[in-house]
C-alpha cells in the first residue's frame, strides 16, 4: 500500500510542480471538503466481488434436445457468417468503380487517418498501464481469484482486458478503412446523375462495419463463456468489459476532439474568406476529413462494440448475483446469447428485405427522398427483431423456474428495449432532421436575427428533445417494470434492476442496423468533401473520358447537388444513434451498480438502508455526480476550442487563395497535426481526471461512490440527448440554407455556419463522449470499491481517506489543468 501511496503522491507533486500558490490552496480546500465527507465514511465488511463469481456448467440444461455448451457452439457459426458478410460487402465496395482524382484523396485520407490511430494506439497502452496497476493490486494481491493461483489467474485477467481494448482499437480501424472506400465511391457514383446508388453505398459500407463489429464481439464473449474454465470466466468478463470501454473512451474523446477542431477551423474559413465548402485550397478540409472518420467513424465504431459487450456483461454479472437456482442460471444465460445471435440474423434480413424494397422503388428513380429508405430500415429491423425475440424465447426458455409464462413476459421486456431503438430515432428527427419544424425555427430566427436566435432556437430544440425522449425512455422502462412483476421476483432478488438491463439489452436489438445508420453519416459528409477535393470538373476532357470510360453524360451541377441533400440525411441518422446509444449506457449502467449494491450489502441483506437520503454520503454522492459531468462537457469543449484556434490561426496564415488550385499537402498536415497534439492534450488531462475521481470517490465511502454513479448516469443522459439534438439541429439548419435555400455565402449562411460551429462539440464531442465515460467509470468502480471495502477491512479506514485524498488531488490537478493549460493564449489571455 505505501508503494501505491507514494506513486499516487508522486503523480500529484509532479503535476503541481509548476501550479502557483493560489493554485494550490484551492486543491487544498478541496482535498478538506472530500475529507469532510470522508468523514461519514463507515467501514464495511468484506465483499465477494467479482473474483468470487463463477459461471455454472452451461452442459447441464438441454435446450431443443442438445445441451446449453453445444447450442451455444453453434452460435460462433453465425458470428462467422456475420464476418463473412462484413468482408463480402467490403470487398464489393473497393471494387466499385471510381476515378482516379477521388480515390487519390480517399487514400490520402485514409493515410492520415492511419497516422492517426497508430499515435491513438500509442497513447492507448499509456492508459492501460493506468488499469493494469488496479488490475494487478486487486485481483494479485487484495481479491484474488479463490482457489485458483494468482500466477495464472492475473495473467489471463490482464489479457482479456489487452483482449478488449484491441477489440474496440481493431473495429474502429476496420470502420476507417470501410468508409474511406465508401466515401469516394459515393461521390464517384453521384457523377451517374441518379440518387439510388449514392444512398447505397453508405449503406452498405455501414452494414459492412455493423456486422464485423457485432460479431466480433459476440465471438470474443462465446470464447470466454464457452472456453475459459468457470472460475475465471468472471473476471476475465470483467477485464475483457474495462479493456473494451477504456479504449472506447479514449477513441470517442480524442476523436470527438480531433473532428470537431477540423471541422470548425475549416468551417470558419468560409465566413472569413468566403469561399466554398470543402474549397481544395484550405488546408483544413483534409484534416475536416479525417476527422469525419476519427470522430464519426472510429469513435461509434469502437463506442458500439464496447456498448454491445458492457451491457452484455452487465446481465451476466446480475444473473451470477440475483440469481439462486443454478438451472435458472444457465436457462438466462443461454437465453441472453441467443437473442444476441438472433440479432445478427434479424439484421441480416431487415437489410435484405429493405434492400429489395428500396431499389424498386428508387433503383431508376431522379429523384428520392434520403431519409425515407433508412427509416424504413430501422422500422422493419425493430419489427423483425420483436417477433424473432418472441419466437426464439418460447423455444428456448419455455418453462423457467417451473413457469411457462416467463418467457413472454420477458421477450415482452425485450422488445420494450427494441421497440425504444425505432421510436428514439423518430423522435430525434423531430429536433433534427431538415423536414424538422425545429430545424426550421432556427432558420428563421436567424433570417431576422442572425446567429444569436439561431443558437438560441437550437438550445430550445435540445431541450425540448431530452423532455420527449426521456418520457418515452421512462414509459418503456415502466412496462418493463411492470412485466418483472408477474411473476419474476420469484426466480431472482431486485427483478425490476434486470428487467432495466433487459430494456438495454433490447436497445440493442437491431445492433448492426443503429452502426450502419450512423456510420452512414461520415460517408456522405466526406464524398461531399472528395468531390470538391478532385476538382474533377477541372481535368481537361472530364466529359470525354467520363463517357468513354465509364458510360456517364454527367452534370455536374445536378452531382453535387445530390451529394449535398444526402449530407443532410447522414446528418439527421448520425444523430438518431447517439441516443440509442447513450440510453443504453444508462439503462445498462442501473445494472452494473445494482452489481456492486449486491455485493456492499451482502445479496440486499445488510445495510440497505444506506441507500437512502437519510444516508449522507449517498446524497452527497448523488451532488458530485452532477459536479463531474458538468465538469467534463465544459473540459472537452475548451480542448476543441483551444484547438480550433490553433487551427484557425494557422489556417489563416498559410492560405492561398491566389495561383493555386489546391493546399500543399505539408500544410494539410500540420492542421492535421495540430488536430491530434490538441486532442490528445484533451484526452490525457480528461483522462487522468476520470480515472483518479473514480478512485478518490470509491475510497470515500462505498455508498457515496453508489451515489455518483447514479448521478452521473441520469445527469449525462439528460446532458447528452440536449447537446447531441441541439447540435443536429444546427447542423441541419445550415444545410437547409445551402441546398433548399441555395443561400451560400450570405449573412444567413454565416448566421447558421455559426451556430453548426457552437454544434459541433455539442454534438460530436461532449455528448456522444458521456457515453463510454459513463460506462468506463461504472466498471473501473467495480473493482476500485471493491478495493476500497477490502482495504478498509484490512489496513482500517484512515488509510483509504488518506487515499481518497490524494486520488483527488490528482484528480482535482487535472481539472485544473483541463482549462488552464489549456487555455488559449491570445491578446486577451
Amino acid at each position: 500500500m505505501s508503494t501505491w501511496l507514494t506513486i499516487a503522491w508522486s503523480l500529484c507533486r509532479r503535476s503541481t510542480r509548476k501550479i502557483q500558490f493560489a493554485r494550490a490552496g484551492a486543491s487544498a480546500a478541496a482535498i478538506t471538503l472530500l475529507s469532510s465527507a470522508s468523514a461519514f465514511a463507515q467501514p464495511a465488511g468484506e465483499v465477494g466481488g467479482e473474483a468470487a463469481l463463477k459461471l455454472p456448467d452451461l452442459s447441464q440444461v438441454q435446450f431443443l434436445g442438445v445441451d446449453g455448451h453445444k447450442l451455444l457452439l453453434f452460435g460462433i457459426v453465425f458470428c462467422v457468417f456475420g464476418l463473412i458478410f462484413g468482408l463480402v460487402i467490403y470487398g464489393r465496395l473497393k471494387n466499385l468503380p471510381v476515378h482516379r482524382s477521388m480515390r487519390e484523396i480517399s487514400e490520402l485520407i485514409y493515410e492520415t487517418c492511419k497516422t492517426y490511430l497508430i499515435t491513438q494506439g500509442k497513447f492507448l497502452l499509456l492508459l492501460w498501464v493506468f488499469i493494469a496497476i488496479v488490475i494487478v493490486l486487486y485481483f494479485g494481491f487484495l481479491a484474488p481469484v479463490p482457489g485458483q493461483s494468482v500466477a495464472v489467474t492475473l495473467p489471463i485477467i490482464l489479457l482479456f482486458s489487452v483482449v478488449g481494448m484491441g477489440g474496440s482499437y481493431g473495429v474502429a480501424w476496420f470502420g476507417i478503412r470501410v468508409n474511406t472506400f465508401a466515401n469516394s465511391r459515393t461521390a464517384f457514383a453521384s457523377l451517374r446523375g441518379k440518387p439510388y446508388p449514392i444512398y447505397h453505398t453508405p449503406l452498405e459500407a455501414g452494414m459492412s462495419i455493423g456486422m464485423m463489429l457485432i460479431s466480433v464481439e459476440l465471438l470474443m464473449m462465446l470464447v470466454i463463456l464457452l472456453f475459459v474454465p468457470g472460475a475465471y470466466a468472471g473476471p476475465c468478463f470483467i477485464g475483457f468489459a474495462i479493456g473494451e470501454s477504456l479504449g472506447a473512451a479514449a477513441l470517442r474523446i480524442a476523436g470527438g476532439i480531433f473532428t470537431k477542431i477540423a471541422d470548425i477551423g475549416s468551417d470558419l474559413m468560409k465566413i472569413v474568406f468566403k469561399i466554398k465548402e470543402d474549397d481544395a485550397r484550405n488546408p483544413g478540409v483534409i484534416a475536416d476529413c479525417t476527422g469525419d472518420n476519427a470522430g464519426d467513424s472510429v469513435g461509434p465504431s469502437a463506442d458500439g462494440f464496447e456498448t454491445y459487450g458492457v451491457t452484455g456483461v452487465a446481465l451476466i454479472t446480475f444473473i451470477l448475483l440475483a440469481v439462486k437456482n443454478p438451472t435458472v442460471q444457465v436457462q438466462l444465460l443461454v437465453w441472453i446469447f441467443v437473442m444476441r445471435i438472433m440479432m445478427l440474423v434479424a439484421s441480416a434480413a431487415a437489410y435484405f428485405i429493405n434492400s429489395f424494397i428500396a431499389k424498386a422503388k428508387y433503383g431508376n428513380a431522379d429523384k428520392m427522398n434520403y431519409e425515407a429508405p433508412l427509416t424504413s430500415l430501422v422500422w422493419i429491423t425493430s419489427l423483425v427483431s420483436i417477433a424473432l425475440t418472441y419466437f426464439i424465447s418460447s423455444l428456448i426458455i419455455p418453462a423457467l423456474g417451473g413457469d411457462s409464462t416467463q418467457w413472454w413476459k420477458l421477450a415482452t421486456i425485450i422488445s420494450c428495449g427494441t421497440l425504444a431503438g425505432a421510436l428514439i430515432p423518430e423522435l430525434v428527427k423531430v429536433f433534427t432532421s431538415t423536414e424538422s419544424r425545429h430545424v426550421k425555427e432556427i432558420v428563421t430566427s436567424a433570417e431576422e436575427g442572425g446567429a444569436s436566435l439561431g443558437i438560441l432556437s437550437g438550445f430550445v430544440a435540445g431541450n425540448f428533445s431530452a423532455y420527449y425522449i426521456g418520457l418515452t425512455m421512462v414509459l418503456l422502462m415502466s412496462l418493463g417494470y411492470l412485466m418483472s412483476t408477474l411473476g419474476l421476483g420469484g426466480l431472482m432478488v431486485a427483478a425490476p434492476v434486470f428487467a432495466f438491463g433487459l430494456v438495454a439489452f433490447g436497445f440493442l436489438g437491431m445492433g448492426p442496423v443503429t452502426i450502419a445508420v450512423d456510420s452512414y453519416g461520415p460517408v456522405t459528409d466526406n464524398a461531399q468533401s472528395i468531390y470538391e477535393l478532385s476538382l474533377i470538373e477541372q481535368i481537361p476532357g472530364i466529359k470525354g473520358e467520363l463517357k468513354k470510360d465509364y458510360d456517364i453524360d454527367v452534370n455536374f451541377a445536378r452531382a453535387k447537388e445530390m451529394l449535398e441533400a444526402n449530407d443532410g440525411a447522414g446528418n439527421t441518422f448520425k444523430a438518431t444513434a447517439k441516443p440509442v446509444l447513450i440510453g443504453t449506457a444508462v439503462v445498462g449502467a442501473t445494472t452494473m451498480i445494482f452489481s456492486i449494491i449486491m455485493a456492499l450489502t451482502n445479496g440486499l441483506t445488510e445495510n440497505v438502508n444506506n441507500l437512502s437520503l437519510l444516508h449522507a454520503p449517498f446524497v452527497l454522492g448523488l451532488i458530485t455526480g452532477g459536479a463531474m459531468i458538468y465538469w467534463f462537457t465544459g473540459a472537452s469543449t475548451q480542448a476543441v476550442t483551444t484547438g480550433a484556434y490553433r487551427a484557425v490561426e494557422f489556417i489563416k496564415a498559410n492560405i492561398k487563395l491566389e495561383g493555386v488550385e489546391k493546399a500543399s499537402i505539408a500544410d494539410s498536415k500540420k492542421v492535421v497535426e495540430i488536430c491530434t497534439k490538441y486532442a490528445q492534450k484533451g484526452m490525457l488531462n480528461i483522462f487522468i481526471a476520470v480515472f483518479f475521481a473514480t478512485l478518490a470517490f470509491a475510497f470515500v465511502e462505498p455508498f457515496f461512490f453508489i451515489g455518483y454513479l447514479f448521478s452521473i448516469a441520469i445527469f449525462g443522459l439528460y446532458q447528452a440527448i440536449f447537446m447531441a439534438n441541439a447540435g443536429g439541429a444546427w447542423d441541419n439548419a445550415k444545410k437547409i440554407v445551402e441546398v433548399e435555400l441555395k443561400q451560400k455565402g450570405t449573412p444567413l449562411h454565416d448566421a447558421t455556419v455559426v451556430g453548426d460551429t457552437v454544434g459541433d462539440p455539442f454534438k460530436d464531442t461532449s455528448s456522444v463522449a458521456l457515453n463510454p465515460v459513463i460506462k468506463f467509470t461504472t466498471l473501473f468502480g467495480l473493482l476500485a470499491v471493491e478495493l476500497a471495502v477490502s482495504m478498509t477491512a484490512t489496513q482500517g479506514a484512515n488509510l483509504t481517506h488518506i487515499l481518497a485524498a490524494a486520488f483527488f488531488a490528482v484528480s482535482f490537478t487535472f481539472v485544473y489543468r483541463s482549462f488552464y493549460a489549456m487555455r488559449i493564449r491570445g491578446s486577451a489571455a
